[in-house]
C-alpha cells in the first residue's frame, strides 16, 4: 500500500490565518551588548545570597508535581502585597499567562455575540494580542499627545462599547505614566456601572509613588469589579517568570477555572519565596533604581538633540528625538540595545524607550545616544 505523500504546507492551512499572517516576538540578540530595552533589574543577588539560592533550589523535589509550596507562595505574596480580607490570590507565568487567562476566561465563543477588551493606547502590547488569539474585540483608546488618559474619550468608549474588561496599566509601558486618582477611578465607576472588569496592572509598582490597592482597601464596594496585577519580573526576578492577580475571591476563583494545573513551576515557586524572605534587598535595589532615574532624566534633558524627557514613574524612561531610527541604530552599533518605540502607535513617533539601570549602566547608555543623535 503506497502512502500518500503530505506536506508541511498542506498542514500549515491548517493554522489560523490570523496567526499566521502575525510576526512571533523576537528578543534582540544581546551577546556583547549593554542590554537597556526591557526594564529589567541591573543587580544581580549578593554572592551570599546566590549561594544560599542554590542550595535550597538544589534540594528541591524536581521529580514532583508542585503542591503545597504554592499556597505558600500565595501567602507570601498577599502579605507582601497587603491584600484585603475577602480577596483571592492566583499565580501566573508571568503577568502575560494572566492576561491571557482573563481573556479566554471572558471570551464568548459560539454566542453569536463577541466581549470586548479596552485599553488607553500606547499600552502594553499583549492587550490587544491575547484579544485576538482568545477571540475578543479589541478597543484602544488613543491617550492625550502628552501621554495623559483622556478621560471623555475613555469614558465614551465604555459607554458605547460594554468592555468586558478595560485595562489600566498603573504605571503605563512604554509612557511611564502615573494617570490622574481620580480620573482612573471615574473610569473604573463607568466600567463597573456597565458590568465589566477592570485591571489595574502595576507591573511596574516597585517604582511607583502610589498603588491602587490601597484604593481597592480604603473602598471596596466601588472597588469590587477591579483586579490587581502584578508581577516579580520588575520586583527583580525577570528570569523567574512569576505574576499575580488579586482580586475579590468569587471573581478571582473564576479566573482560577482557565489556569492549566501546575503552570507554576517548583523552581520557580522557591526562588519567589525566597526573594520574598528577602524583600530588602529587593527594596534597596528599587530605591537605587529610583533615584539613579532622576539623575538620567535630568540628563537626558540638558542634552542637545533630545527633544522631550517625559516624567517617569518606572524603571523606564521615555524621549523623542529628530530621528528615532538613526538614534537606535547608533546606540546599537556602539554596543547599547534599547527600544524604538516610535512604530508601535502614531503619538510615539520618534520615541525612545530606556530602561533605567545603574549608575555605570546609565552613563554608558547616555554616551552612547549623545554619540548617535
Amino acid at each position: 500500500m503506497t502512502t500518500p505523500a503530505s506536506s508541511p504546507l498542506q498542514a500549515l492551512a491548517r493554522i489560523r490565518p490570523d496567526v499566521r499572517a502575525m510576526h512571533s516576538y523576537v528578543v534582540q540578540p544581546s551577546t556583547g551588548m549593554l542590554k537597556m530595552d526591557a526594564m529589567e533589574n541591573p543587580f544581580r543577588l549578593p554572592a551570599h545570597l546566590q549561594a544560599a539560592l542554590g542550595q535550597r533550589l538544589g534540594s528541591v523535589a524536581l521529580n514532583r508535581y508542585p503542591g503545597d509550596r504554592i499556597a505558600d507562595l500565595k501567602a507570601a505574596l498577599a502579605q507582601y502585597a497587603g491584600m484585603p480580607e475577602g480577596y483571592g490570590i492566583v499565580l501566573g507565568n508571568g503577568s502575560d499567562e494572566l492576561i491571557t487567562l482573563l481573556a479566554l476566561a471572558c471570551a464568548q465563543p459560539g454566542t453569536g455575540q463577541r466581549a470586548t477588551m479596552l485599553a488607553p493606547m500606547p499600552g502594553f502590547v499583549m492587550y490587544p494580542l491575547s484579544a485576538q488569539l482568545q477571540g475578543l474585540d479589541f478597543v484602544g483608546v488613543p491617550l492625550t499627545p502628552d501621554f495623559e488618559l483622556d478621560e471623555p474619550a475613555m469614558l465614551a468608549a465604555i459607554e458605547q462599547h460594554r468592555p468586558a474588561i478595560t485595562y489600566i496599566a498603573y504605571p503605563n509601558n512604554p509612557t511611564a505614566t502615573l494617570w490622574d486618582e481620580g480620573a482612573v477611578q471615574r473610569i473604573i465607576d463607568a466600567a463597573g456601572a456597565q458590568g465589566g472588569i477592570v485591571v489595574m496592572d502595576e507591573a511596574y509598582q516597585p517604582f511607583a509613588s502610589r498603588t491602587w490597592i490601597d484604593r481597592m482597601r480604603a473602598e471596596p464596594a466601588r472597588n469590587a469589579h477591579v483586579l490587581l496585577m502584578r508581577t516579580l519580573s520588575k520586583f527583580g526576578l525577570a528570569g523567574v517568570r512569576l505574576g499575580y492577580l488579586i482580586g475579590p475571591a468569587a471573581l478571582v476563583s473564576e479566573i482560577d477555572k482557565v489556569r492549566p494545573p501546575y503552570n507554576v513551576s517548583v523552581l520557580n515557586c522557591e526562588a519567589a519565596l525566597f526573594a520574598l524572605e528577602h524583600a530588602e534587598v529587593f527594596a534597596a535595589q528599587a530605591a537605587e533604581i529610583r533615584a539613579e532615574r532622576t539623575t538620567l532624566i535630568a540628563a537626558l534633558r540638558q542634552m542637545p538633540g533630545v527633544e522631550k524627557c517625559w516624567d517617569s514613574e518606572a524603571n523606564m524612561v521615555l524621549l523623542r528625538v529628530a530621528d528615532s531610527a538613526k538614534a537606535y541604530e547608533g546606540m546599537k552599533n556602539r554596543k547599547v540595545l534599547v527600544k524604538n518605540v516610535s512604530t508601535m502607535h502614531p503619538l510615539l513617533a520618534n520615541c525612545l524607550r530606556l530602561t533605567v539601570g545603574n549608575a555605570e549602566d546609565n552613563a554608558q547608555m547616555l554616551a552612547a545616544l549623545q554619540a548617535s543623535l
